[in-house]
Order: structure tokens, then sequence, then C-alpha cells
């Protein structure tokens, strides 16, 4: 059972998707406009954030960036009615770990909803020496680079954490989609580059060689062990 916070006007989606999720055993607390939604999610305890991108008084992204801001480790699923990808690209930049398009099937946002509330690094590794200078410790989901500790949503330290565990390794990105995301996603593989992309700007990885993030032309990701070849 799971607090979820719904961030949707329509009133026809919000009502019957409270009814499902509360079926489910999960307690909902809805907000029916962009400003209503940026309060509750920036001073809730959710463990579950349903935000529609299309909202009146507040754009959801912005109530995206400002959960955001407030909770970086809660949660937060974009429900959207705009067929361009580029939407769904924007509205994970800002922060959302997952998106799912209107019309959605509801055993397909559930399923989505159950893989994000799972929450757990995939196959977490203990506790490790830093790679590269990066240091994750799984258990308290916790990363830094030297001192500094990153602040990053959830789905980015899941990578992140996924990636270290496996330093020096070529992993494929139909592995690291199946295993951080979920074997049910049914989405474009698009999200991983754009988790990627922000993972490397929050790890100063700008491209200057050594890189710490570096994709493997036709397989995948690899992050680059410290040690000497």
């Amino acid at each position: 059972m799971a607090l979820v916070l719904l961030v949707e006007d329509d009133a026809a989606i919000a009502e019957p998707l409270t009814r499902a999720l509360e079926r489910e055993g999960h307690v909902v607390e809805h907000a029916a406009d962009g400003l209503a939604g940026a309060a509750a999610g920036t001073h809730g305890r959710h463990e579950l954030v349903l935000l529609d991108l299309g909202l009146p008084g507040l754009d959801g992204l912005e109530v995206c960036r400002r959960i955001r801001v407030a909770r970086p480790d809660v949660p937060l699923l974009m429900l959207t009615a705009r067929s361009e990808e580029i939407d769904a690209v924007v509205g994970l930049d800002a922060g959302a770990d997952d998106y799912v398009a209107k019309p959605f099937r509801l055993a397909e946002l559930l399923a989505r909803i159950r893989a994000l509330l799972r929450r757990g690094a995939p196959q977490a590794a203990p506790a490790r020496a830093p790679a590269g200078g990066v240091r994750v410790d799984p258990a308290a989901r916790r990363a830094w680079v030297g001192e500094e500790e990153l602040a990053l949503t959830p789905k980015e330290f899941d990578l992140l954490a996924y990636l270290v565990a496996r330093t020096g390794d070529a992993v494929p990105r139909q592995q690291i989609m199946d295993e951080v995301w979920d074997v049910n996603w049914f989405g474009s593989t698009k999200t991983l580059d754009v988790h990627v992309a922000a993972l490397r700007r929050k790890l100063g990885d700008d491209g200057q060689a050594p890189r710490l993030l570096t994709t493997v032309r036709g397989v995948g990701l690899r992050f680059e062990s410290d040690e000497p070849a």
C-alpha cells in the first residue's frame, strides 16, 4: 500500500483511476489543478506522484520541477495527452521518472506504477569502493562524486547504481532497460538517453577525456574504471 498523489484536472480520468488505485490497496490524494498539485507534492509525504502534463493554474512541467527540487527522491510518473515524443522527453528532463501517453491502458499504467514503487536499485550491489571518483551506497540510496553528494531522481540513482556495480563492463541497452526500468516497459528507449544525459551533467561528465559514462557503439554503456588498463 502506498500514499499516491494524483494531479489530474479531468474528472473522467481522475475518478476511475482513483478507484483502480484504491482497489490495488493504495491511498489516493487528488489535486485538480497545478497550483494545488505543486503545494501537495512539495509538502506531502507521498510515495508516488502521478502528474498530468496539461494542467490549469500551473503547467505540469513546472509542477514537476517544483516537486523534484523539494523532494528529489519521490517517484514521479507523468501523464500526457500530447502525441509528440519531444513533450515526453521534456517531462523526463524536468525530473519525471516515467511517462504514459493518453489514452493509456489501465493494466499498463498499473504495471508502471508497481515498477516505480519497487524503487530499490535492481540487483543492488553492496557499498563499494569509488569508481572513477563516484561512490554509491545502494542501501541508503545515496551517491557522491568525491565529497559532493548528488541530487538524483529515483531512476537516475537506479541507473547509476546499476552501471557502477558493473564498472568496466559494456552493458547492452536492452539489458539496462529490462533491469533498471522493467521487462514490462512499453515505452521508447529514448528515456535511457535522457537519463544518461542528466547523469552526465550531474557527474560533471562534460565530454572531455576521460569520460565516466561511455557509449559503446552498437552495444550500450560502460562506466569506466579508474584502475589502469
